[in-house]
């Protein structure tokens, strides 16, 4: 077992690594290293002032042996020179720790958001969620916990180490040897009071590792559980409207107590394990205190050593022993990093495997045309459970052309404006869009970002590089004069504005950025018949070279399009 749990620890330690290299090795490594070596620095420092201080115990508590009165307030202002400058390393350490783990946390952040909203990939999770939950919990808070935690465990392991090569040195020598009688045989054992330390340090680990083992799962689920209900409560946020229409206040806190329930149940388990754990740990310590004292007493009360070299073994032995326990005391810390650590490696897995999907050879070829036609061959479609949607379609739509495409609902319309815009890969065929290409799509509902109005009318673009008269110009051409004053208030505009109103703004996006190849998919649903056939006149007069790719319902928009495909039974036809 003990192999087994050795090879698990080094495979789970290399996996780690992978996480944490690449910071290491960007273009914040001198940064990085200087301000981890001036870290390592100071923690190697203190250790020396902890040597120096264990001495000092030993003269102190001698000079109160002998009443030198002399060298007791010599000491004591010793003491205070060596705390002031133990106070500073000690500050100075903290500060130089939290500047470099926001540096590596902001890297890292960035990294992750490049490669989540790279290829589409945040999309492609959400079609298919490869066993990772709430990817924003795990941008936002595992990250956080990654890298404070990594870096506090390692420098606190390292701190321990040098701590205790130093002073297993001063116990091996103040503690000197043990002799009795057993079995006949007269023992003598040197350096006795370092392996106490050890095996006291053994007996604990063995025991904190099998009665906190169950804290490393119990912990991972209670971030899930917590993710889940935090992504419930904005979702309600965000369709709050839909759900007081509705009346469905019961239905959510029904949900929602669900998810609180999963949380205090998990709860229970891990203060149950905490509570076994925390039985262990405490009294772990607590026997440390008086344990050196059992075991050096023998010799100071045989006169064979003083009270200050009692002290100073108690005090040596306490260090060597914490050090040797740094397993037992750090476990709830390895247990919660450890879960935040496997989210992060499943998150990662699952970003690297969306971009390979994304980047190498989809199932549905993209490529740049040399002619100015857009067109789609040989296309099929399914669904991500395997149903099929499309079969062996083709499309051709040439430069200005208008055209609708009807079908039944369910059909797979809305799919193949995806498979056009390359985030969806269940399928195959190849669709050739021109080189240099301006494409825009319009879904029905239209994504507002949180700010101004200016920027959510000329996003994707930012709202700097639009001239604001030209906003202010498609905002009253598609009827929404009356926010014109309001283009520099910020706030959620998708709660602020109705379905119709928001499609106006989605209109007014195509109207200023003109593109070559404009795809809307029911993004006229939520108007009346006079606002719709409007609108779709007006892009017909001001985007003249504009293909219009239109899905939509209604046989009114038909008399806007000189071409109808329908879309029924897997198939394209030209109606």
């Amino acid at each position: 077992m003990a192999p087994s749990l050795l090879i698990q620890g080094r495979t789970f330690l290399k996996r780690v690594w992978q996480l944490a290299k690449p910071y290491w090795q960007s273009e914040e490594k001198l940064r990085a290293w200087s301000l981890l070596v001036a870290i390592v620095s100071i923690s190697l420092f203190i250790v020396y002032l902890s040597v120096v201080l264990n001495d000092w115990n030993r003269q102190f508590f001698n000079a109160i042996q002998e009443k030198d009165s002399q060298a007791f307030f010599s000491l004591l202002v010793r003491f205070c020179g060596i705390a002031a400058v133990f106070i500073l390393v000690a500050v100075v350490r903290v500060y130089l720790r939290q500047m470099l783990e926001m540096r590596w946390r902001i890297w890292l952040t960035r990294q992750y958001l490049g490669e989540w909203l790279g290829n589409q990939v945040y999309y492609r999770l959400e079609q298919d969620a490869r066993g990772t939950d709430n990817p924003d919990q795990r941008i936002a808070d595992d990250l956080r916990s990654f890298t404070s935690t990594t870096l506090a465990l390692t420098l606190d392991l390292l701190q321990q180490v040098v701590t205790l090569v130093s002073f297993v040195v001063i116990l091996w020598n103040v503690s000197g040897a043990i002799e009795f009688e057993w079995a006949g045989r007269q023992w003598v054992i040197p350096g006795y009071m370092v392996w106490a330390a050890l095996l006291y340090a053994i007996v604990g680990s063995v025991f904190v590792y099998h009665v906190g083992r169950p804290l490393i799962g119990l912990n991972f689920r209670q971030e899930r559980y917590e993710a889940d209900l935090r992504f419930s409560l904005v979702r309600m946020r965000e369709h709050a409207e839909g759900i007081a229409l509705y009346r469905g206040e019961r239905a959510e806190r029904a949900n929602l107590e669900e998810r609180v329930e999963g949380i205090r149940t998990n709860w229970w388990h891990i203060m149950r394990a905490t509570m076994r754990l925390n039985f262990l740990t405490n009294g772990y310590s607590q026997i440390a205190v008086v344990f050196p004292y059992f075991v050096a007493a023998p010799r100071y009360f045989s006169g064979a050593i003083q009270l200050g070299t009692l002290t100073q073994i108690a005090d040596a032995f306490g260090t060597v022993q914490s050090s040797m326990s740094w397993f037992v005391q750090s476990y709830s810390s390895l247990a919660s990093w450890k879960a935040s650590v496997d989210r992060l490696l499943t998150f990662h897995h699952a970003l690297v495997s969306a971009n390979d999907e994304a980047q190498n050879a989809p199932p549905i070829k993209h490529s740049a045309g040399t002619t100015r036609v857009l067109s789609a061959n040989d296309l099929q479609l399914a669904l991500p459970n395997g149903r099929s949607l499309l079969t062996q379609a083709t499309l051709r739509v040439e430069p200005g052309e208008r055209v609708l495409i009807q079908g039944p609902s369910g059909s797979g319309k809305s799919t193949i404006f995806r498979a056009i815009a390359g985030i969806w890969s269940y399928g195959k065929g190849e669709i050739t869009i021109p080189a240099n290409a301006r494409v825009m799509f319009l879904p029905q509902k239209p994504y507002l970002p949180i700010g101004t109005l200016r920027a959510a009318v000329a996003y994707p673009a930012e709202a700097h590089t639009i001239e604001p008269a030209e906003i202010e110009v498609a905002l009253r051409a598609v009827g929404m004069e009356l926010f014109v004053d309001r283009l520099d208030e910020s706030r959620n505009w998708s709660m602020t504005l109705s379905g119709g109103e928001q499609q106006k703004v989605a209109i007014a996006r195509a109207l200023l950025a003109k593109p070559d190849w404009l795809f809307l998919d029911e993004a006229t649903a939520s108007l009346d018949e006079p606002t719709e056939a409007r609108l779709y006149q007006l892009m017909n007069e001001q985007l003249p070279g504009t293909a219009l790719i239109s899905i939509a319902h209604r046989s009114q928009v038909a008399a806007y399009h000189q071409r109808r495909v329908e879309l029924s039974q897997g198939r394209l036809m030209t109606a």
